[in-house]
């Protein structure tokens, strides 16, 4: 589980495709999970300074792997006792959207995602969702996009500043958002009582 919160922005010193080498200050230890590019990947080798993960084939279906060049954005898992300052990320990319625009406003940066009619259905206004790792709040949605807004600290603490268009992104939904879909689709098969059982053991 994670927070949305980038702990710290890593250099890539290979990718094979199966196996990704980060340069970083942070080091895990074997067997941690770390969020990279938001996501969640369990660190299997440490070096001078760097750490490997490895990639299996579903994750390689559903990541923009080709953004794991130069820098990429990290974050450990959270410990118990963590202070939550984001949103709940699983690290669990539901897909991949792409840059449509971005624009200055005042000291914000305006930025429009496109993505799938699939991933649209969990995004909501003042939602959350994790852009290739970073909580941020929906501030617009529209039929194939959603509208945000990116505060002068998010852009110094996070890559966001030099995305352009066309450029794709790892996108994670709000969990909350996705298991009340979920819910209520299985309701029109199931019934409400059902539904009632498993909201209660929450």
């Amino acid at each position: 589980m994670f927070t949305g919160l980038i702990r710290e922005v890593a250099s890539v010193v290979s990718f094979s495709g199966e196996t990704l080498t980060l340069k970083a200050k942070y080091q895990p230890n074997i067997g941690d999970s770390i969020a990279v590019n938001g996501a969640c990947l369990t660190a299997m080798r440490l070096g001078q300074g760097t750490f490997t993960v490895e990639l299996s084939p579903e994750t390689r279906a559903h990541v923009a792997h080709e953004n794991f060049k130069g820098q990429v954005h990290i974050e450990p898992a959270m410990q118990v006792g963590d202070r939550l300052d984001g949103h709940f990320v699983q690290g669990h990319v539901d897909g991949i959207g792409e840059v449509v625009r971005t624009s200055m406003l005042g000291n914000a940066l305006e930025m429009e995602i496109g993505m799938s009619a699939e991933m649209m259905v969990y995004m909501i206004p003042k939602g959350s969702v994790a852009i290739d790792g970073v909580s941020l709040t929906i501030n617009a949605v529209h039929e194939n996009s959603i509208g945000l807004t990116l505060i002068p600290l998010t852009l110094k603490d996070t890559l966001l500043a030099s995305y352009q268009a066309k450029r794709r992104v790892n996108v994670e939904s709000d969990m909350l958002v996705r298991s009340l879909h979920h819910m209520l689709n299985r309701s029109k098969q199931q019934g409400w009582e059902e539904v009632e059982h498993w909201m209660r053991l929450y």
